[in-house]
């Protein structure tokens, strides 16, 4: 009688020695379990590096194909995980975070609960919930797409040149709506509305809501406040053609691409979301609250009479 090989996916930030312990804890409850770990290549080379030969643990692509990754457990913190997505996308693997960098906003739990947490996973005691991630096309002055990427958090146009500002018009769907000069202008799905978005002075955009919220960065200009528009509405930001100063594209602060005058960014809700794996049904005001630690003294809540507040 043979087996389901299990492939758990770990992804981990291998240069902080907490991690590196916990990465350690993982690979010893998933293959006590019978799972098998999996590493990226990059990971495996690092880890290999500080705990010597991992007995048990698989290269991604190299020994175990994406699609045969079951999730994926990260330790580290938002950066990390924005890295985990990144490897899983397109198939069909959720992502679990574990915090061990500092706010953790994407992050599921803490890193106390790492065991509880791996214990679950080797149950399937988890629940999958899908949060809409942007796509992202560059196009030159004639019309040609020559690049295209996506974001969970935001797709973000900015000045290249620090002495310079970016000259853009911004579109949504399909028609002009504003031309200024400004430090750039950042997209971002309620995911990302607690990331660069929020830093900027836009909306914190709650999950179930589904929206884009649009931010001109230190726009000189009278009519440059935050926007939420639909997820199905297109987004377009044009470089000026005449103007001196270039830009570049960021998606999730890790892809980038250089924009000269002319060229045109359209940022659409993507057909594929990403897929987060959740243990606990919190409330999303309760993460607000615990992860900017935002003061609820002398909160009394609803009346014990009932009632809808």
């Amino acid at each position: 009688m043979t087996h389901e090989q299990r492939n758990i996916l770990v992804v981990a930030h291998a240069r902080r020695a907490a991690t590196v312990a916990a990465a350690a804890r993982v690979f010893s409850a998933l293959t006590g379990a019978g799972a098998r770990p999996v590493l990226a290549a990059d990971d495996h080379a690092e880890l290999t590096a500080e705990l010597g030969e991992l007995a048990g643990v698989a290269t991604l692509d190299h020994e175990v194909d994406l699609a045969d990754v079951e999730l994926a457990i990260v330790l580290g913190g938002d950066g990390t995980i924005l890295r985990a997505v990144d490897l899983v996308r397109g198939s069909t693997a959720p992502v679990l975070g574990v915090n061990l960098g500092h706010v953790g906003f994407l992050a599921e739990i803490e890193a106390d609960d790492l065991d509880d947490a791996v214990r679950r996973v080797i149950d399937r005691d988890y629940d999958v919930e899908e949060r809409m991630a942007l796509s992202v096309r560059v196009k030159d002055e004639s019309g040609d797409v020559v690049y295209e990427t996506w974001a969970l958090n935001e797709a973000t146009v900015e000045k290249a040149s620090r002495e310079r500002m970016l000259e853009v018009v911004l579109e949504v769907d399909r028609r002009p709506l504003s031309a200024f000069g400004c430090d750039g202008v950042v997209i971002a799905t309620p995911t990302g509305s607690t990331a660069y978005n929020f830093s900027a002075g836009g909306p914190v955009i709650w999950p179930t809501v589904e929206a884009v919220a649009v931010v001109p960065l230190s726009a000189h200009a009278l009519f440059a406040r935050p926007l939420v528009i639909s997820p199905e509405a297109s987004v377009a930001i044009e470089v000026g053609a005449g103007t001196n100063g270039t830009g570049i594209l960021w998606a999730d602060g890790r892809r980038s691409h250089d924009l000269p005058p002319g060229a045109r960014v359209v940022v659409r809700r993507s057909s594929t979301p990403v897929r987060l794996a959740r243990l606990h049904p919190a409330a999303f005001t309760d993460r607000l609250v615990q992860k900017f630690r935002l003061p609820v003294v002398g909160w009394r809540g609803p009346t014990p009479t009932g009632g809808l507040a």
